[in-house]
Order: C-alpha cells, then sequence, then structure tokens
C-alpha cells in the first residue's frame, strides 16, 4: 500500500511539473523545433553519453578496487546501465540500491561495502557538478553571460553547496579510517535499543565504512575524484549539442550551470526525472540565458528523452539477456533494500536468488 501511495504521488507531482513547464509553450512551434533539430549534433550527443557510462563505469572500478580488489569490466558496466534503467522504471530510485546489489551477486562482493562505494560516487558527483559550477561563475564567462543579479545568487549557492559537499567528503573519510570505531559507537545504542538490533546495525555501519576504503588510498581516491570531472563534461557536452541542435546559442561554459540546475530538477521524486528535469532545463535557458520559450521546450522534451530513453533499452536489454524482468528486478531491489536495513555485514547478506531461465 505505502509503495503504491508513493507512485501515486510521484505520478501526481510529474503531472502538474510538465503542466507548469507546458503552460505558456506552442506546441506547434514545439513541435516544429524538434523537426528541425540538427541531427548530427544529436548523434554526437548520444556518443557524448556513452562515453559518461563508460567514464562511470571507470571510476566505479576505482572505488571499488580498495575494497574488494580488481572488478571486470564488463559487470561493472552492464549492472551500471541496468541501474540507471531501473532509476526510471522502478519507484524510489531503486536504482541505486539495485545496482550494487546487482554487482554483488555477480561477483561475491559484500553488498554493503559495495553499496558503499555507488553513495561514494554519488558525493564525487556533487563535487565534479559544484567544481564547474565554480569555474562557470568565476573562471570563465559567466560574469558577461548573465545578469549581475542572476551571478551573485549563483556564486552564493554554489559556494555553499561546496562548503556541504567538502564536508560529507571529510565525514565519508572519517568514516573509513575508523569504521571500527563507529561501529563501536554505533554498538554503545544497545543502551536504548534491543541488544540484537544495536549489534547488527554496528556491523552494517563497520561493514559500511570499509566500503568508503577509497577515502584513504590517497592514489584510488584521486583517480576517482579527477575521473568525475570528465564524467560531467561528457554530460556537458551531451547537453551543449542538444541545445546548440535545437539552435539556442548556449556556450560550452553555460552547459556548467544547466548541468547543476538539472541535478536539482532530477532530484525531485518522480518517475525518471519527468517534469522536474524538463523544468529546471527550460528555467536554465529562459531565465539565465533569454533563449525562446518554445526552442526551449523543444530541446528539453529531446534531451530528457535522450538522456532516460537509450539507457533504459540499453537496460532491457541487459537485463532479458540475464532472465530478469522488471518484476522481477522489484522484487531484487526490495529485497536488498530489506538486506542493507538488516545488514548481516558479510558476503551471505546477498540472497540466493536466480534469474529466469538460469
Amino acid at each position: 500500500m505505502h509503495t503504491r501511495l508513493h507512485a501515486a504521488l510521484a505520478g501526481a507531482l510529474a503531472v502538474v511539473l510538465l503542466w507548469w513547464f507546458l503552460r505558456h509553450a506552442n506546441l506547434g512551434a514545439v513541435l516544429d523545433g524538434i523537426r528541425g533539430a540538427r541531427i548530427d549534433m544529436l548523434i554526437g550527443a548520444l556518443l557524448a553519453l556513452l562515453v559518461a557510462y563508460v567514464l562511470r563505469t571507470w571510476r566505479w572500478q576505482c572505488l571499488l578496487h580498495p575494497v574488494v580488489g580488481p572488478v571486470r569490466f564488463r559487470p561493472a558496466f552492464r549492472t551500471t546501465i541496468i541501474g540507471f534503467a531501473a532509476l526510471g522504471l522502478l519507484p524510489a530510485r531503486m536504482g541505486d540500491v539495485l545496482r550494487p546489489y546487482l554487482l554483488a551477486r555477480q561477483e561475491h562482493l559484500s553488498a554493503t561495502a559495495t553499496f558503499a562505494t555507488v553513495v561514494l560516487e554519488r558525493v564525487l558527483d556533487l563535487v565534479a557538478v559544484l567544481m564547474l559550477l565554480g569555474a562557470f561563475a568565476w573562471l570563465f564567462s559567466g560574469a558577461a553571460l548573465i545578469p549581475e543579479s542572476l551571478l551573485a545568487p549563483v556564486r552564493a549557492s554554489a559556494a555553499a553547496a561546496a562548503a556541504v559537499a567538502l564536508g560529507l567528503l571529510g565525514a565519508m573519510w572519517l568514516l573509513a579510517t575508523h569504521p571500527e570505531r563507529f561501529g563501536t559507537l554505533v554498538q554503545s545504542l544497545a543502551r536504548v535499543l534491543p541488544a540484537k538490533l544495536a549489534g547488527t546495525l554496528a556491523r552494517t555501519a563497520t561493514t559500511f565504512g570499509g566500503g568508503l576504503a577509497a577515502t584513504r588510498e590517497p592514489g584510488m581516491f584521486v583517480a576517482a575524484l579527477l575521473l568525475s570531472i570528465p564524467v560531467w563534461l561528457a554530460y556537458a557536452l551531451e547537453s551543449w549539442l542538444v541545445t546548440r541542435a535545437f539552435g539556442i546559442p548556449l556556450p560550452f561554459s553555460g552547459t556548467f550551470l544547466v548541468q547543476a540546475l538539472l541535478v536539482v530538477g532530477i532530484s525531485v521524486p518522480t518517475p525518471g526525472g519527468v517534469g522536474g528535469f524538463h523544468e529546471a532545463y527550460r528555467v536554465a535557458l529562459t531565465v539565465f540565458f533569454g533563449a525562446p520559450n518554445d526552442q526551449a521546450v523543444a530541446a528539453a522534451i529531446f534531451l530528457h528523452a535522450m538522456s532516460f530513453v537509450p539507457v533504459t533499452i540499453a537496460g532491457v536489454v541487459f537485463m532479458a539477456q540475464d532472465g530478469w524482468s522488471v518484476r522481477r528486478l522489484k522484487g531484487l531491489a526490495s529485497e536488498s533494500a530489506q538486506a542493507q536495513s538488516e545488514g548481516s555485514g558479510g558476503r551471505d547478506e546477498v540472497p540466493v536468488l536466480r534469474p529466469s531461465g538460469r
């Protein structure tokens, strides 16, 4: 019942956001804009998106190496694609839990430690986006591209968010360097919690802290951090090519601001970022760069489709090849979330669940 209510509320929010996004658009002009988009730039954008997922996989391998040793590219890439496909197919961002869980099953790893690397990956994403936003606001042509009245809040927001991101990295480093101490701290909760529950939480915390081992290995951590920049440059290139394909003269550095707003947009809990993604992109182009509304709406629709449809199709293909269905993956995601909350702390936390046909 709770899942159905969540899905219904998310769907209703998506409908409201889409209405708001389209309320002033001339749909005829939007369709004309889509038909007139430059195909060569759209193909280039699709290739940039592929590069982003390859770079993401390499970065995940860097984060996993200090925890579990070398991980093969193929299973890491396939589970990355399936996980991002699941973000659009399953509710409550289950793809973020499913991705490390599937890799843990295939490579016989600790699911909790593998999940910790995905949490660290998300923090590195935030750091990379904010670094590019800061470069736009202070180093590149931000002051010349947008009004001073808008530039000041952009700089202030970037600085505040950067402080939060650095704080998260510091907290993860402390947890990674002293996972046993964190586990002991959680174990002390036995005074107010049942001893069995406190012990389970302590084991989970210790294993999770071990999964952040990349933060205490400078070489691997720096490699992962450096890979985060080209990951988001590839996403920026995708956005820039799509935007230019629709005739909007956006400078490449301007995409750094667009990406930051898109991150806010997709954080809105709607299926596949529908509505939130569209409106964030439209606001970025019309408010900050003065693009015509109909062109911005057309580009937003196409950019969202390119960002979600190809990875969803590829993810469904990989699921079918492995004998999975969306329904069975939803069940696995629920079990994985439950395992993370119960956390046995070892490899036995990955249940024996076979895909159909195997």
